[in-house]
């Protein structure tokens, strides 16, 4: 059984946007937009509080993704504590393609790292992101959430690239009301692509890191896809003609993970332009690229 520490463990987790047009389950790009979780080993029992997103229907027990993932973590720490007190701050929109489940994963993960005497001892930062990963079941948004900037993942184990991206870039992302089902529009996808289709996004993803570094001139090229947009399209009609409608005035715009969110990465100079091309009843967040990842905050 592992020691615990005394007081709460508090983490701050960023957003994230996976996919990024061609960089299948694998490119991801950390967002400034924060969920923030604490958690308190306590002598018995299980309290889950919840603001903000999800604060109306997210369950307050043991279902919770947070404490299932808090759970999976302790295990791999040496064992469970007694009870916990976990309070969830959430501004990452739910069911929207930025992140939410993989924010709480890695705010769990890390958040129990951190309870343990000698915790990041027994469970390094590669044990994390593996274990992570394996909760998530990818690695692209848990790679950027834990990493900060934008990550490159690939391998069994997973590895990871991380790439600081040009100051000047400014993501926008068009959040509409309607929500997505990651297992659902994953379902869309064939199990077979044409030749030609692999091998023009094999070479739209490798501008990627290139276009994000030091090259944003390139960025509409390096998110063309043909992997996955134009077959889950179906399923978020609206979100699919907003990337069309971006794409055709210039803006590198691609669905942010599995939907139905739309982001579009654009110039400092540029986002208040690409953010006022809205529809109406979408929310727009105009935001950076979180250069940290999951961090654990300094006691309140």
């Amino acid at each position: 059984m592992p020691s615990f520490r005394a007081g709460a463990a508090r983490v701050r987790v960023p957003a994230t946007s996976a996919n990024l047009g061609p960089g299948f389950d694998s490119a991801g790009l950390a967002l400034t937009l924060y969920d923030e979780v604490s958690v308190r080993v306590t002598d018995s029992g299980l309290v889950v509080d919840i603001a903000g997103e999800g604060a109306d229907d997210l369950p307050r027990d043991d279902r919770h993704l947070v404490v299932t993932s808090l759970r999976a973590a302790f295990d791999r720490l040496g064992g469970q504590p007694a009870g916990l007190v976990v309070d969830c701050t959430n501004r990452i929109p739910h069911a929207r393609g930025l992140g939410s489940s993989s924010a709480a994963i890695c705010a769990a993960v890390v958040a129990a790292r951190a309870l343990v005497e000698d915790g990041e001892e027994l469970l390094d930062d590669d044990a994390v992101l593996a274990l992570a990963t394996e909760l998530e079941g990818h690695p692209d948004n848990v790679a950027a959430c834990l990493r900060g900037g934008a990550t490159f993942a690939w391998g069994h184990p997973v590895q990871v690239l991380r790439v600081d991206v040009v100051p000047e870039l400014a993501p926008v992302a068009f959040v509409p009301t309607v929500r997505s089902s990651t297992r659902t529009v994953r379902a869309m996808l064939p199990a077979t692509v044409p030749h030609a289709d692999a091998a023009a996004n094999a070479g739209r993803a490798a501008l990627l890191p290139t276009a994000l570094a030091t090259r944003p001139d390139l960025l509409m090229a390096a998110t063309e896809d043909w992997l996955h947009q134009q077959y889950r399209a179906p399923a978020m009609p609206e979100s699919a003609a907003l990337v069309a409608a971006l794409r055709a005035d210039g803006v590198a715009a691609a669905i942010s993970g599995a939907g139905p969110t739309v982001l579009a990465l654009t110039l400092s100079d540029e986002a208040q332009a690409v953010a006022a091309l809205a529809p109406a009843g979408w929310t727009v967040l105009r935001l950076r690229v979180a250069p940290d990842g999951s961090q654990v905050l300094p006691p309140a």
